[in-house]
């Protein structure tokens, strides 16, 4: 029988509130500009309570997802930055079409 060795556990990064941080509030923002520019483009076709509908719906699993992934960065400045791209780019996609 071969004896139990216990490994040592490693302490939590000390920058995880960072990084839920950046997920929580930069992906909730990237979420509510996908799903603004998703009702902007949608198609014509589409009547408004069914755009709306899906425009309201996909941001929570956008929004988890984010969340989620912020955690794979390895810093919480890094998430932040990269969060923070995204929304600028976003946020610029949205104000050039709403020309």
């Amino acid at each position: 029988m071969m004896p139990l060795v216990q490994t040592p556990r490693s302490a939590p990064r000390r920058d995880w509130w960072s990084k839920t941080l950046a997920g929580a509030l930069g992906g909730l923002v990237v979420a509510l500009l996908c799903s603004a520019l998703f009702n902007h483009l949608a198609q014509p076709g589409l009547t408004l309570a069914l755009r709306s509908q899906l425009a309201m719906w996909m941001v929570a699993p956008i929004w988890l997802t984010l969340l989620a992934l912020s955690f794979g960065f390895s810093s919480g400045r890094r998430a932040w930055l990269s969060l923070g791209g995204a929304t600028a780019l976003l946020a610029l996609a949205f104000v050039l079409l709403e020309r």
